[in-house]
Order: structure tokens, then sequence, then C-alpha cells
């Protein structure tokens, strides 16, 4: 009996040993093939830190709001994680307000804005339980000096309403008709009630027209600016006769200015999409005067669009 049951024991030995090797190799097994990290193995390109935008350092918190001022429109935000709260201000266009979605968050987020010229700004995002900056004016790449503000070789955003312009080379042409002051055109415009709206110049590029209007108000009331208006229309209506209108609306506007003061003058420049005028219509375009009465019109022909200057160079400064 002694003999079967060392036989037995010895039988139970065996076996446990088999099972702890047999566990051994299906844990060996399953640790041969470590994750690399290494894409495609190795049949990509690293991306180097010439590519990289640099984004800025942003402190939040859970009761405190912080404010961005963007020198644009904003029109793209994306927050990295659920632990951010962000929005555009009430009212506005270009702020946005970003806070703590819980209080103390350990990891750190992210933040990634697109404006309306065509700007980016990325933010690396951390709690704090007193922030250092509540209120955050940003600037565009333009006026920044910095040359690690982005890399040398950025693309700019596109907008789908600017075709295949660029937002950022619009906003340059803009700033360059207003800065040149150049009248172009001498003819087109209209003055009364002491007001006086002229266009000073049609611009064309890339696809765009630019149009340079001036307002002068030689009375002493201010003029408040209600709207402005560009529409094509049919040069003679018969009575009785539905009229036709087709309004053209401005993708961008520089200096839109909403109120001219007595004895001051004032000139914006619209962006609008390329366009021609039929033989038997024209252009109107109508200025109105909020709460008043000292509205002004005039007429653009199309031999007068078609002749409109084209932009070779830029001068900014």
């Amino acid at each position: 009996m002694k003999k079967y049951f060392l036989m037995f024991a010895f039988v139970a030995t065996v076996f446990a040993a088999n099972a702890q090797e047999v566990t051994k190799e299906t844990v060996t097994v399953t640790q041969t093939t470590p994750t690399t990290g290494d894409y495609y193995q190795g049949f990509t390109r690293p991306l180097t830190f010439d590519r990289m935008i640099p984004p800025h350092a942003l402190e939040v918190t859970f009761s405190k709001t912080v404010h961005i001022i963007f020198p644009s429109a904003i029109r793209y935000v994306d927050l990295g994680s659920a632990d951010l709260l962000a929005a555009k201000a009430d009212g506005t266009e270009n702020v946005l307000r970003v806070k703590a979605a819980l209080r103390d968050f350990s990891r750190e987020s992210n933040l990634a804005v697109i404006t309306e010229d065509g700007a980016y700004y990325t933010f690396n995002v951390k709690y704090a339980d007193e922030p250092v900056k509540l209120s955050i004016e940003m600037t565009d790449f333009i006026h920044d000096g910095e040359a690690t503000n982005r890399p040398n070789n950025a693309l700019d955003i596109y907008m789908h309403e600017l075709g295949q312009e660029s937002p950022l080379l619009v906003k340059l042409i803009m700033r360059s008709i207003y800065k040149n002051n150049d009248r172009e055109v001498k003819h087109i415009g209209s003055k009364r009630f002491g007001i006086q709206y002229l266009l000073k110049g049609i611009y064309s590029h890339n696809g765009l027209l630019y149009f340079h209007l001036q307002l002068k108000n030689s009375s002493n009331v201010p003029f408040d600016v209600d709207y402005i208006t560009f529409k094509i229309v049919d040069k003679k209506v018969a009575k009785r006769t539905a009229i036709q209108e087709q309004v053209i609306w401005p993708l961008r506007a520089h200096n839109n200015v909403t109120l001219i003061g007595g004895k001051k003058s004032e000139r914006s420049i619209f962006t609008l999409p390329k366009f021609t005028i039929p033989d038997d219509k024209h252009l109107v375009i109508e200025l109105h005067e909020k709460e008043g009465g000292r509205h002004q019109t005039f007429t653009v022909e199309n031999a007068d669009l078609i002749r409109a200057k084209v932009i070779n160079e830029l001068k900014t400064k």
C-alpha cells in the first residue's frame, strides 16, 4: 500500500511540474511581441520639430473664467478632453471663454482654435487654483515678431467662401489698399444732405473683387451707418413689373466703421466674390443711415467692373 502511495505522489508531482512549465511557456509566448511604437515597421518618416507649431501655455480653474481675445472671428474650437469647457462669449465673435469642468484635474489637456483670417492657435492647458493670466490677448502672425511662433513652412487655413485664396492674403490685400489710399475710380459716387459716398477703386485678385469706399460727412451731425448692400438690379423696370434683384454679400471687410462723426471722413474695404453684370443690369451700392434719411446710392456698370485693377504686388508698410 505504501508503495502505491509513493507512486501516486510521484505522478502528481510530475503532472504539477508539467502544468507549471506549460503555464510559464504560455506567458512567455504572450510577452515575446511587445509594441515598439513604430508605425508600419519603419516605413514612415518621423515628424521633425520644424513641422511643429509650438503651443502656448494656458492655466484654467474651476471657479474663474479665462477669456482669450483673438484678432479675428473664431471659426473652429476643439477641446482635448471633457475636463475643459469653452465657448464664444455672448454677443462676440472673437472672444473665447475657457474654464475647468471639474476641480483639480490632474492630466494636462489641449485646446485648438482657428480664426476667420486663417490663423491657427494651439494651447497646452493645465489646472491651477489661481491662474496668473485671466484675460489674454492674442496677436496674429503678421504682428508677432517671434520667429518661433510658427514653423517656417507653415500653411494657411483656407475657408470655403474664399475659394482658392488664403484668408491671410485677403487680409493683407485689404490692408494694402487701405494703406495706399489710391483713387483709381473718379466718376462714381453720390452726394446729398452733406454726405458724400465715393467708390475710390475696384481691385481684383485670384477670383475675388475688392471695393474701396469712402464716406465723407461734411455736416455737423454724426452719420450712424445702418447697413450697406451690393445688389445687381435691372436698369429699366416697367411699371407693375417685379424687380429682379441679386444680392452680393461681402465676404470680408476692413475698417467697416458704423459711426462717422461730424466733419469726419472714413474709408472701408469690402471683399466680394467675382461676378459680372449683364448688359441690361447694373450694380447698385446702397448706404442706409440708421434712424435717419440721408441714404446714399450709386451704380456701377459692367464696363467699370471689368476694368478692375489687378493686384500684382502689396505695399503694407
